[in-house]
């Protein structure tokens, strides 16, 4: 099976997750596709082979070398699709040689994708693209690092593969709901160090990423008839702009950018007795997120002087860490992906990562996980796209990098 055919079969899987659900896989429907990924692995000739009860997908291929002793190198993808858009009924279309202009997804509902509005495009001119037809989500988040992995095993189980070391695979479930790894046995995995294949351009990979927080504000209103209402209403939806007005402006996603932080309102629902307020803290820089925690405190205390304490109640809770540090410290998953770049003749940059990955909470567990691409953009809604040419250039940069010698 081609990178092309393997790809657009798993965009037919429905697989998004569910941050309201309690169970994991959170959906049923993820199932589906890691029960199709275990009995292709079988079907590929993989003999350690497990889907555990929690949805994680476990494959490893034996060293076929009989001399050198080398570190067991790990690749993981996740199998679920993003919340933003729906991931069902995808209408994958494959557009050979991209010529560089505006790419019509559906004509009949007029939704165009424009170099000019989405200058991903502009990177891969002359490339085989696959799209949607503008009702969907693609989905390559994160199927074309499945596929690419599955393409990977395809080639190494041959009798004439390259002489390589051992490989451990994993694909796992809700990983765009935080919760990728939760149930991750590092013990099965059983790699010395390993790589996420979650990111977009293949040219950039990523060994940084966000220190995250959440903030919960419940804000306690008086709602008294308007009529009779001075002196005596604490409207508690005014309360909440309020609130967001003593954060700093300019923290905000859509004035921020690398390193920078942010403060991002995801979600606000109330009326005047009771409006509850929830958002996401976001820095690269640990003390720099500490500072943005306590703006949320002093925020909240201000209004509790001002209204009468209660009337704001404030929840924050740290999450993921930056793994930065770590791989700062212990380099060797670094190098070893820059030997592979460099015996290839490719380019490689690092930039750091204005979100979360798996491989941070993996990272701080004890195996090293940095991210790399897929060829994969604009993820999560109907423009999204892949590559095909540069994820048949990662199943070449992960062959390079489990070769011996």
């Amino acid at each position: 099976m081609t990178i092309k055919e393997r790809f657009i079969h798993y965009t037919t899987f429905d697989t998004q997750s569910d941050d309201h659900s309690t169970s994991s896989p959170s959906t049923d429907k993820q199932w589906a596709l890691l029960k199709a990924l275990k009995e292709e692995l079988i079907a590929l000739g993989v003999k350690d082979v497990e889907l555990s009860s929690h949805g994680v997908l476990y494959a490893h291929i034996p060293s076929n070398s009989t001399k050198e002793i080398v570190p067991t190198i790990g690749f993981i993808a996740h199998v679920d699709t993003a919340l933003e858009m729906s991931g069902k009924d995808v209408k994958a279309r494959v557009i050979n040689n991209y010529d560089g202009k505006a790419i019509t997804l559906n004509q009949a509902q007029n939704i165009i994708m424009d170099p000019e509005h989405f200058p991903a495009l502009k990177r891969v001119v002359g490339d085989d693209l696959v799209v949607t037809d503008g009702t969907t989500l693609l989905g390559a988040d994160d199927k074309a690092g499945v596929a690419i992995i599955m393409t990977l095993v395809e080639s190494l189980v041959h009798q004439d593969a390259p002489i390589h070391g051992p490989i451990a695979i994993a694909f796992t479930p809700d990983e765009e709901i935080g919760r990728g790894v939760e149930n991750f046995d590092l013990a099965r995995m059983g790699a010395d160090y390993a790589y996420t294949i979650d990111g977009s351009d293949i040219e950039f990979a990523n060994y940084e990423n966000f220190n995250a927080a959440s903030a919960v504000v419940t804000i306690a209103g008086k709602s008294i008839h308007p009529g009779d209402a001075k002196d005596k209403m604490v409207n508690s939806i005014l309360v909440a702009m309020e609130f967001n007005a003593l954060l700093p402006s300019e923290d905000v996603p859509a004035k921020t950018e690398g390193y920078q932080g942010f403060n991002h309102v995801t979600a606000i629902e109330g009326g005047v007795n009771k409006t509850v307020v929830e958002y996401i803290i976001r820095n690269h820089d640990m003390e720099k997120l500490e500072k943005q925690m306590r703006d949320f405190q002093d925020a909240a205390a201000k209004l509790n002087e001002k209204y009468g304490q209660g009337t704001v109640d404030l929840m924050v809770k740290k999450g993921y860490r930056n793994m930065g540090p770590l791989l700062k410290k212990d380099p060797a998953a670094l190098h070893h992906l820059e030997a592979a770049y460099h015996a290839l003749g490719l380019p490689l940059s690092y930039v750091p990562i204005r979100g979360g990955t798996d491989g941070a909470e993996l990272s701080y567990r004890g195996m090293l996980t940095p991210n790399l691409g897929t060829g994969g953009f604009n993820m999560h809604g109907r423009y999204e796209f892949a590559s095909l040419n540069q994820m048949q250039k990662m199943v070449d940069i992960l062959t390079q990098m489990v070769k011996i010698g």
